[in-house]
């Protein structure tokens, strides 16, 4: 969802008024929301008030699940949900070719990673195939105040560090139809070596068994079926 028709969504803020406010805070008429900062989310809501759009705190939903089980494409389609807000994750692994710092991650170096560490800029982080992942806090928390419901898709270590940290979170396992199915989607991406598919299998068997540390496992026969209780948990009373 661009910034721009959350602002025209506003009671009193029109297209022109919209136009105006993103000029004035220097924001890109294009920019969607899961791009914009913690500064730029603060000066919004100072704006036009928005924190009276929904006055409800906003749930925040922890999914995990082993790798190949589909969470990308859950996440893709709760991203079109304007109930929601997808958190950027901060990473010290070099960017992919098709990646853009600010919208897939945030990319930092080993020396920035440390300074947000020290302070507590993090809900969590954790070390994962040779680099260092973690979820900032402050976006979180802001999305959350206007009434977002915040989804984190972080692999089982973070989820635990959440489950600490925030025990009103809604934790959420993806898992497969079925171990052969698992097997199956992993063989069929056809960009590991079989030495890494097999490294891949031993720790989805790893990340299988945390299952029920969760408050939900949800099978992934049909994607639309599992958005659809993904939202049912996120606007649960």
């Amino acid at each position: 969802m661009k910034v721009i028709e959350l602002l025209e969504s506003i009671p009193g803020v029109g297209p022109a008024r919209a136009e105006l406010i993103m000029e004035k805070r220097k924001i890109s008429l294009s920019r969607r929301i899961a791009g914009l900062g913690p500064h730029q989310l603060r000066a919004l809501r100072k704006e036009v008030g928005i924190m009276k759009v929904d006055p409800q705190y906003g749930s925040l939903i922890v999914m995990s699940g082993p790798g190949g089980v589909g969470k990308s494409t859950i996440t893709q389609h709760l991203k079109s949900d304007p109930r929601f807000w997808v958190s950027i994750s901060a990473t010290t692994r070099e960017p992919r070719t098709t990646e853009k710092d600010g919208v897939d991650y945030f990319f930092v170096t080993e020396n920035k990673f440390d300074q947000m560490v020290a302070k507590d800029e993090f809900l969590e982080w954790a070390n994962f195939a040779g680099a260092r992942y973690g979820t900032p806090r402050s976006p979180v928390n802001e999305w959350r105040e206007m009434g977002k419901h915040v989804l984190l898709e972080i692999e089982i270590a973070g989820a635990r560090q959440i489950r600490v940290s925030d025990p009103t979170a809604k934790l959420v396992f993806i898992s497969p139809p079925s171990w052969e199915e698992l097997e199956s989607r992993l063989a069929n991406r056809g960009t590991d070596s079989p030495e890494r598919r097999e490294a891949r299998l031993a720790l989805a068997r790893e990340e299988m068994a945390a299952a029920s540390e969760f408050d939900l496992t949800i099978v992934n026969e049909q994607v639309e079926s599992v958005v659809a209780q993904m939202v049912s948990l996120a606007t649960a009373p």
